[in-house]
């Protein structure tokens, strides 16, 4: 997998230095000349290493850092700093703050490449142990660990793009009574071949498929109007149905079905993703209240 670098630097010959050297197919590079716009970037692309320099006006290197290490969603990127003369003191003070190393300027390219590819693989493998912890045990699909940090960032990325975030929460109809009846053995295979049958209609590389709690699964749609939201919703509706797995003990049909509630939101400034949470199950409460076996939205 391609991973990104970010490269933070007031000086535009220091970036076009800095990214010729670590040109190539393996990372994907991208580039901020302040302080705020390195934050923005932070947190929409995500990056897997951020060289930073540290004399910048307005916002210098240790309040970008700072601010990082404060966001969730930025915490565990590895920053790197890029400094011209600093004391002892100030390294510190940036170690203090959560950067991982410092490289002195002029920065001279095959130490950078060093740096860069040795702090790249402690990343990739910090991210396998990461992904095992945001994978839910008996499903395989996310876990609402990952499902909130994914809302988070995608919520943001919405606010700057000015574009619409939707999402839909699906229970599974009468699963109690399935679980109580047919045994756990039986209710944990159940979620498992419900979790994947929604997961492989998720299929766009921004939707998200997770495991909510319980018996209740989210799918996340970016950049989704309301109208794409149901014809997902319907997707996920009919692939349930082809399992044709039986139930005995639900009141709205002799298979397993599932009721799902859709929010579609504009995001605003200031706003926050529980919003889009909060309608998602007003919808999914209304469904229940119509009969199961439905489809509700709220606005």
């Amino acid at each position: 997998m391609t991973q990104k670098i970010l490269i933070v630097d007031d000086m535009q010959a220091n970036l076009n230095e800095l990214s010729q050297a670590l040109k190539s197919q393996e990372h994907d590079i991208f580039v901020a000349t302040h302080g705020r716009s390195a934050l923005e970037v932070a947190r929409s692309e995500i990056p897997d290493l951020i060289l930073l320099d540290i004399a910048m006006p307005e916002m210098d290197g240790y309040a970008v850092c700072s601010q990082l290490k404060k966001d969730g969603i930025t915490r565990n990127i590895p920053v790197i700093f890029l400094k011209e003369r600093e004391s002892e003191e100030d390294e510190a003070k940036g170690l203090e703050l959560g950067a991982v190393d410092y490289i002195s300027k002029p920065c001279r390219p095959p130490l950078v490449k060093a740096r860069v590819k040795t702090y790249l693989e402690l990343k990739r493998q910090y991210d396998i142990v990461e992904n095992i912890s945001e994978i839910d045990g008996l499903t395989g699909v996310s876990n609402r660990r990952h499902f909130d940090q994914v809302l988070e960032q995608e919520w943001r990325r919405a606010i700057r793009g000015f574009s619409r975030l939707s999402l839909i929460i699906i229970d599974i109809d009468y699963f109690r009574l399935f679980n109580e009846n047919y045994g756990c053995t039986a209710g944990d295979d159940c979620l498992k071949q419900v979790a994947q049958a929604l997961n492989q209609k998720a299929k766009r590389s921004t939707d998200l498929l997770a495991r909510y709690q319980g018996e209740q699964f989210a799918c996340l749609l970016p950049l989704t109007e309301a109208k794409g939201a149901f014809v997902m919703a319907n997707k996920l509706r009919d692939c349930i149905i082809s399992l044709n797995m039986p139930h005995g003990y639900s009141a709205v049909a002799d298979h397993v079905t599932i009721s799902q509630g859709i929010a579609t939101l504009l995001p605003y400034p200031h706003s926050e993703a529980t919003k889009l949470i909060v309608s998602a199950e007003k919808a999914l409460e209304l469904a229940k209240l119509e009969g199961r076996n439905q489809i509700s939205f709220v606005d």
